[in-house]
């Protein structure tokens, strides 16, 4: 056997060997593989375990966080349903409040009209002495109001058109106290410049502002119910409810001032939707005129007292302010006038007359001369019987018909 021979015979083994070491390597690296392989797949099973259980837990805070809004808007719901509960609540008891101070003095007023009956008995001769002297009383005080105050309207006797200026709402006033004939002029449903002109004339001639002297309120007025009275102005305060205040023209300083019970929660007109509390001033002194939600919007009459501005009493009436535009007093008597909204010819339509002396049914309507819309303020002047009228930026003056009041007794 040569060399080459042996050396081929040498090869084969050793080839074999290696395939043999090699196999068993490549085994060796397999089992090493396996295990790790294992532990990744273990770790990723677990992970996707956590990630399902994050999610369900995300699901959860969210299911409870609705619930909790749930929970929290029906809460606020409640809460503002009590809100309005209590506030009616309280607004109820105000209105009873209101009422029962109402018929406290109603009561007052009703027993101070009431003589004091001594508890003794007396002879009967002695009762019909009284009985007479009581009728005699009766007569005087009959008799002394029918000469203080017993003018009844009875119509509009003529109508002035004095000038055309300003807005659509306004008032201008006369000042009924004995000796002035100086003009007041409202501009406007909230100011608070007033203008004075000396007389009518002046303030009819064109030129008249060279005359006419501005003054400034230390607040605003409301609305176009104001009255003017011994030097002073009368009027509801812009930006409150009920405060009515008395101004001094001549300091132009407040010297007293009321908050009006039960008033300025609705226009005392359904036409003038910027007033809310009318003063009017007649021979009898300072009223004001309101609407009473309670009454079903019907208009509530209260007398004052001008220099004290206290309250003598109040009259619930059965003149609705539905459809009315504005209203004015004569001798105690309140004469409300209506017209629609559309516009047309004013009417008088409801009366109320304290004494009782006049029946609103039995008074037949009567109507102004037809005029351009509807008026925003009408003020009475007791002396020349007239009404100072502002009808859509119109200065007018209504001269009416009137008659002394007929005053029937009771025997």
């Amino acid at each position: 056997m040569d060399s080459k021979s042996l050396l081929g015979l040498m090869y084969i083994p050793t080839l074999h060997l290696a395939s043999l070491l090699l196999l068993a390597t490549d085994t060796s690296h397999a089992q090493r593989i396996s295990p790790d392989l294992a532990m990744m797949q273990y770790f990723q099973a677990r992970l996707i375990q956590l990630e399902e259980r994050l999610i369900r837990c995300d699901q959860s805070i969210q299911l409870y966080g609705k619930k909790m809004y749930d929970f929290s808007s029906t809460l606020h719901g409640q809460m503002s349903g009590m809100n309005v509960l209590s506030s009616e609540v309280k607004s109820q008891v105000e209105n009873v409040a209101l009422r029962v101070d109402r018929l406290e003095r109603d009561m007052e007023y009703v027993q101070s009209k009431m003589p004091n009956q001594a508890h003794v008995e007396v002879e009967d001769a002695l009762l019909d002495q009284q009985v007479k002297e009581a009728q005699e009383l009766k007569k005087k005080v009959k008799i002394t109001f029918t000469n203080a105050c017993g003018t009844a309207l009875t119509g509009v006797k003529s109508m002035k058109i004095v000038k055309k200026s300003g807005d659509v709402y306004g008032s201008w006033l006369r000042d009924p106290t004995k000796g002035s004939a100086q003009i007041f002029y409202f501009d406007g449903p909230r100011n608070d410049t007033l203008v004075k002109f000396p007389s009518l004339k002046t303030f009819h001639d064109s030129n008249s502002t060279q005359k006419a002297s501005a003054i400034q309120l230390p607040h605003p007025w409301q609305g176009t119910g104001h009255a003017i009275l011994n030097g002073s102005v009368y009027y509801h305060q812009a930006g409150t409810t009920n405060r009515i205040i008395k101004v001094h023209l001549l300091n132009r300083t407040v010297s007293d001032s009321i908050l009006l019970p039960g008033a300025g929660r609705l226009p005392v007109y359904g036409l003038s939707p910027h007033t809310f509390l009318h003063l009017a001033v007649d021979e009898m002194g300072l009223w004001v005129i309101h609407a009473d939600p309670e009454l079903g919007g019907n208009l509530v009459i209260t007398k004052l007292n001008s220099g004290t501005m206290h309250i003598e009493h109040s009259w619930d009436t059965h003149c609705k302010s539905q459809d009315a535009e504005v209203a004015f007093m004569i001798c105690g008597t309140m004469y409300v006038v209506y017209n629609s909204r559309f516009g047309g010819r004013s009417s008088m339509r409801c009366v109320y007359d304290i004494h009782d002396t006049i029946v609103s049914a039995e008074t037949p309507v009567l109507f102004f001369p037809k005029g351009y819309t509807s008026h925003a303020s009408m003020q009475y002047y007791p002396k020349d019987k007239q009404v100072y009228s502002w009808d859509e930026g119109y200065q007018t003056i209504y001269k009416l018909d009137v008659k002394k009041k007929t005053v029937t007794t009771q025997d």
